[in-house]
């Protein structure tokens, strides 16, 4: 079966780690267009990828099944309205743009268009991210199909039910990663105070992350039971446990998840 043809309008970060997974994943390079308003930056993804280069967005747009919009939300609105004219009507559209409603992006694009929000975090980089999506009720059960497997080849994909749970997504995988990254750069700051060296608290904590992850991912307990698991009675984690809890963390943890929750609210109703 013909891969459709998907143009990716803007070759950035979050651009080029999809292509990448897609390219890895048999994806037909000839099938795959990214357009860039320098030409640096055409050069280069050219360089990378041997894929199809197009300044225009529009030339792009009229060869594409499948568009994915990943260009920052402060130009979308001018972005669309450009190209809204090049959008055939059987065309799915993807925005990956932070913060911008399904409302604006109809708005933008035309009536009864077929349009999928994605809320993609960073480890999208690496091959594995975590995507939250939302389709319009344009949406065929073959366009989700096509959708799902175009991200599935960054990491893996949900599906939600109401564009209000994107916001969900928002507080705990878009911003999710950076939550980590606090708890091990605090451990790690931690663990040189109480003696270890720089390098060996630097790859302890990341290897005992890593290590935690990964049990999680190939356990069928749930998380709750593996903590309890390797929290011996009247032992040092059961200290550290109680501490964190008496502390407040659990608490902290929702007040910090519903702040970024109603943020994103807030940048999804524009100033």
């Amino acid at each position: 079966m013909t891969k459709p043809t998907i143009a990716f309008i803007g070759a950035g970060n979050m651009a080029r780690s999809i292509i990448g997974g897609l390219l890895n994943h048999g994806w037909p390079a000839e099938h795959l267009i990214a357009t860039a308003n320098s030409e640096e930056t055409r050069s280069d993804v050219s360089a990378t990828f041997s894929i199809v280069i197009e300044a225009d967005n529009r030339l792009a747009a009229c060869k594409a099944d499948i568009i994915i919009l990943c260009v920052k939300p402060q130009i979308m609105a001018t972005v669309l309205t450009d190209l809204a004219p090049a959008i055939k009507p059987d065309t799915l559209v993807i925005s990956v743009a932070a913060g911008i409603p399904m409302a604006r992006l109809q708005d933008w694009c035309g009536e009864h268009l077929a349009i999928v929000r994605a809320m993609p975090n960073t480890p999208v980089l690496l091959g594995c991210g975590a995507t939250g999506m939302f389709a319009n009720a344009d949406v065929s059960p073959q366009q989700k199909s096509l959708a799902e497997d175009i991200f599935s080849a960054a990491g893996i994909v949900r599906w939600v039910g109401e564009e209000r749970q994107i916001d969900a997504v928002t507080a705990l995988s878009g911003s999710g990663p950076a939550y980590y990254f606090l708890l091990m750069e605090l451990m790690e700051k931690e663990a040189i105070r109480l003696g270890l060296d720089n390098q060996t608290a630097h790859q302890l904590t990341l290897q005992t992350a890593l290590g935690a992850a990964t049990m999680a991912m190939g356990s069928e307990a749930d998380v709750a039971e593996l903590r309890r698991r390797i929290t011996s009675p009247n032992g040092t984690t059961e200290q550290a446990i109680r501490t964190f809890q008496e502390q407040g963390l659990p608490e902290l943890v929702a007040k910090a998840m519903e702040a970024a929750f109603n943020r994103s609210i807030e940048l999804a109703a524009g100033p």
